[in-house]
């Protein structure tokens, strides 16, 4: 007899606003129990000193969870001229200090004038203190272990990034788009190189991540307030396509989504399928909809959509 899982088969995202301490896993784990969900996950890690968006998947919305992942990102953060540590943020160890000297710091239009190399595809060395793996280990716990850590150059993509403020001689708020795989507390860290000091990041938050927006987030506080009402917490779910957004979407019929949940192709060479594919192109993928609700992410190609990923098995 198979193991019956734990939890309820709860379906949706949630955007929680996640409270500085409180690491990313640590957040899912309390918003999983809150709802007794079987399975949850999250769209995109944030430190644990960092506050904002995190997008948490609970059962078939993890199977949408990296087109949040490759979405774009929007943070706001404040860096911290003239001072750093060696996590580059303020739960490390200070490693260089020149704020002492007011002559050292970078003003208002020389912040400005460097933010132009830092936009569009730039190369960047993610921080030591990060999740990336080397030699089978992850970076941090080697750094940790007070070991040296190289890591490579890597391309990522920094749609905008303006400034927002000067609030001290020694700050400047910032707020920056950018794609998967951009560090933050790198790009201070070469901010502050160009402008020929050094610098952490000493407020980070992220207000957007893919098609989510602060307006659909609700803190840890307020979520737990709910306590265990399933109808109240059921309320804060967006439903598995909010993830999709940026995905075309095509309504199929009763008879066509059976086909799609049962992993089945679906023929559209009829002249009345014309309108649904007239914008396609081969290997354009969609978002299968039956009723307003998502049924599968396909893939279109000759005619036909098959099935990729199959979001709500036999619902």
């Amino acid at each position: 007899m198979a193991k019956r899982k734990k939890g309820r088969p709860i379906n949706g995202w949630l955007v929680l606003d996640k409270p500085a301490g409180l690491g990313s896993t640590q957040a899912v784990s309390r918003a999983r129990r809150l709802y007794d969900a079987r399975k949850a996950g999250h769209g995109g890690t944030l430190d644990p000193f960092a506050t904002g968006l995190l997008p948490i998947a609970f059962g078939e919305a993890t199977k949408t969870v990296q087109y949040v992942m490759e979405g774009l990102k929007t943070y706001r953060f404040t860096v911290r001229f003239g001072v750093t540590t060696d996590t580059l943020d303020p739960e490390g160890e200070v490693t260089a200090r020149s704020d002492a000297l007011p002559d050292a710091l970078p003003d208002r239009a020389a912040i400005k004038a460097a933010l132009s190399a830092f936009t569009g595809e730039i190369e960047q060395i993610p921080p030591a203190f990060s999740a990336i793996k080397i030699d089978g280990a992850r970076a941090y716990d080697k750094a940790r272990a007070g070991e040296a850590v190289e890591i490579a150059p890597r391309r990522v993509f920094v749609e905008r990034l303006r400034l927002i403020e000067t609030p001290d001689p020694s700050r400047a708020v910032l707020e920056m788009r950018c794609g998967k795989g951009t560090y933050v507390r790198a790009l201070a860290r070469d901010l502050a190189a160009a402008l020929g000091t050094v610098g952490m990041v000493e407020e980070l938050r992220r207000t957007a991540v893919a098609g989510f927006a602060e307006s659909q987030a609700i803190s840890l506080e307020a979520l737990e307030q709910l306590g265990h009402n399933p109808a109240a917490l059921a309320e804060r779910l967006l439903p598995i396509e909010a993830a999709l957004d940026g995905i075309p979407a095509m309504a199929v019929s009763e008879a066509e989504a059976v086909r799609l949940r049962n992993g089945q192709a679906v023929s559209l060479l009829r002249k009345i399928d014309l309108d649904r594919i007239a914008d396609l192109s081969d290997d354009d993928e969609v978002v299968a909809l039956h009723r307003g609700r998502a049924v599968a992410l396909a893939r279109y190609a000759r005619g036909e959509i098959r099935p990729v990923r199959v979001l709500i098995a036999g619902g």
